[in-house]
This record gives C-alpha cells, structure tokens and sequence, in this order.
C-alpha cells in the first residue's frame, strides 16, 4: 500500500509545479516593469545615467539628482534585482494564497527555500551572458544567432520607423532558451519545496 505521506509529498509537489508555471509568465511579463526588462542585460564599465541608464559620453552636461551615475553592470544588477523582486512577491504571493486556499500549510523555511531557487537562478539567467554561455555549451551557438526578430526601432509617432534587429526579446532563441530554464528550475523548486514539507510532516 502506498504511504499517504508520499502521495501528500506528489500531491504538494503537483500544486506548486502548477501554481509556479501558471503565474510564471504574469510575474516575468505583466508585472515587469519596461526598463528593467530593457535594462537587465546591460553589461559594461562605462558610465550611464541611474535616472535612465543613457550612457555618460552622449550627454555629459546633466547635473544634480539626474546627473547621478554608476556602470552600465551596476545599472544592469538594478534593473534585474527589481524584477526579481517583483516576479518573487507574485510567485511567493500565489504560493502562499493556493495552498491556503486548500486547507494545507506550507512552513515558511521551504516557502522561502522554494523562492530562493527561483529567485536567484532567475536573475542570474536574466543577466544573458550566462544563459548564452550555457546555451552555447549546449551547442545551440546556431540557434541563438539565426532565431532573432527584426523590430521597429522608431518611438510613438514615428512615421517610418528604422527596423533593427533584436536578439533576445519575445520570438527570439534567447527568450525561448530563458522560458524553458525558468520553467525547469520551477520544478526543481516545487520538488524541494513538497520535500521539505512533508519531511517535517514525518518529523512530527
């Protein structure tokens, strides 16, 4: 006969799996907000702006609080500490108000150990090189350089607005590569999240 307690672990296991995927995409798309998502992978030692992240040498004249600057990989560290911020209060949020919901608790260490995972691996993929360089070690150097878009580069109102090429936003190889580690590492912490719980279940 089964142990009840492994099917509460499979069963814990499968409401987290579902509840990290399915507010997966509010958290990394709705809720992020646009300049951190354009922001996040900047890298570099020159100086940009902290108001805006326009680099230094383009406009050196600015004064006061909006002449503030720092590097571009610090500007880049900002952009991506906020939306792993954001995205881990909504997935923490839904976690928290799904398992409620159905009558189980969920202890806060494998709560915030479950977070952790997510939030960290997440914002070390969203800073791009090394998502690139895992991408490229997996041999998929072809896909990330032949899978990109073609966008309208030109602001509101712009007439005719000049095409450019983006690399690594929604419809290119990049983002599929960042959607598919994201959503794999929500069930590696789905699983430790169900196994710290249920192992201070049996603890009791």
């Amino acid at each position: 006969m089964t142990d009840h307690r492994a099917i509460e672990a499979i069963a814990l296991f499968a409401a987290l799996a579902a509840a990290f995927d399915g507010v997966h995409a509010l958290g990394d798309q709705f809720v992020q907000a646009d300049r951190d998502a354009r922001a996040k992978g900047m890298h570099g030692a020159h100086r940009v702006y902290l108001h805006d992240g326009a680099p230094v040498e383009e406009d050196p004249w600015r004064h006061g609080k909006e002449g503030r600057t720092c590097t571009a990989s610090g500007y880049g560290r900002r952009a991506v500490s906020r939306h792993v911020a954001s995205y881990s209060a909504v997935q923490l949020g839904t976690t928290v108000a799904v398992t409620r919901a159905l009558g189980y608790h969920v202890p806060a260490s494998a709560l915030l150990a479950g977070a952790a995972i997510n939030a960290i691996t997440h914002g070390i993929i969203d800073r791009r090189d090394p998502l690139i360089w895992l991408a490229q070690k997996a041999g998929k150097g072809g896909y990330l350089a032949h899978a990109t878009v073609v966008r309208k580069a030109g602001g509101e109102g712009t007439e005719y607005p000049e095409p450019v090429q983006d690399t690594a936003g929604p419809g290119t190889a990049l983002m599929e590569l960042d959607q598919a580690a994201h959503r794999a590492i929500g069930v590696a912490a789905a699983a430790v999240t169900a196994w710290l719980t249920t192992r201070k279940s049996r603890r009791r």
